[in-house]
């Protein structure tokens, strides 16, 4: 398949399981409390968009293989064009970083197609 952006189809919105899943990885890492409303701010948070290669260099977030399951799931519904969720992304407070909330996965499958995909987002932080 080409390299080509176009090839990738997004939700407008989204999906509301990926707000619990954004919730149980920022616990991971911050008091809940504090993660519970990150995750709320993601919710009400307008929908930007940044290029693929940048979210990656921002986070310092490793590339996944097509071997990983969930990159290969992605990939599967990228070719049958079938639409992705957007990405949920946190500016951490106690450093530069960028956190890939949600999303980790869809990354990793859209930068195999197009390290300078569009990529649709919430951001907080």
């Amino acid at each position: 398949m080409s390299k080509r952006s176009s090839a990738v189809i997004w939700l407008e919105e989204p999906e509301g399981h990926d707000y619990p899943a954004a919730l149980s990885y920022l616990s991971l890492l911050f008091e809940p409390s504090r993660a519970a409303q990150w995750v709320a701010d993601l919710a009400s948070a307008d929908m930007t968009h940044f290029y693929a290669k940048d979210i990656f260099r921002a986070s310092g977030s490793s590339l996944l293989g097509v071997s990983n399951s969930h990159v290969q799931k992605d990939v599967k519904k990228i070719r049958k064009g079938i639409a992705l969720s957007p990405l949920l992304l946190l500016r951490d407070p106690r450093s530069t970083r960028l956190i890939i909330a949600d999303g980790y996965h869809r990354l990793c499958a859209v930068y195999r197609f197009d390290e300078d995909a569009n990529i649709p987002c919430k951001i907080c932080g």
